[in-house]
């Protein structure tokens, strides 16, 4: 009698359903998202940033560099030093001509603000720009 019983369990199966195409999917939103952000590099430092009444948003592709009240020189977190600044943006415009944007710090002296502008133009910078706080009116 037991080998004619039939181990059929259509039933118990029968209201499951296949999540592997909906993982799928969410794989691939995944990647799409992940591909197409645009990742903004930061300079890794606080910096007080000057107010200016003519502030405006700049390209977000750019290479940050900041000047911090010390007269530290950074990028990316690391200190790089004015020395540092002419070959850092030849390197990074071998890739694509982005422009280049000193976020100097409102107590950082003025001197070594033009020193950075000027290793950044002799680095081929097509555009130097200075970050500010837009003025509050």
């Amino acid at each position: 009698m037991g080998r004619f019983r039939s181990s059929n369990n259509d039933e118990a199966d029968g209201g499951a359903i296949d999540m592997s195409p909906m993982i799928d999917c969410v794989f691939i939103l995944l990647i799409f998202f992940i591909v197409t952000t645009t990742f903004v590099d930061e300079t890794g430092v606080e910096v007080d940033k000057p107010q200016a009444a003519s502030a405006s948003r700049l390209e977000k592709t750019s290479i940050l560099l900041a000047l911090t009240a010390k007269g530290e020189v950074v990028y990316g977190g690391r200190e790089i030093g004015i020395a540092g600044v002419q070959p850092l943006v030849r390197r990074m415009l071998q890739k694509e001509a982005v422009p280049v944007i000193v976020q100097a710090d409102s107590q950082a002296p003025s001197g070594l603000l033009v020193r950075v502008i000027d290793e950044a133009k002799l680095g081929g910078a097509p555009k130097v720009s200075l970050a500010t706080q837009r003025a509050k009116a």
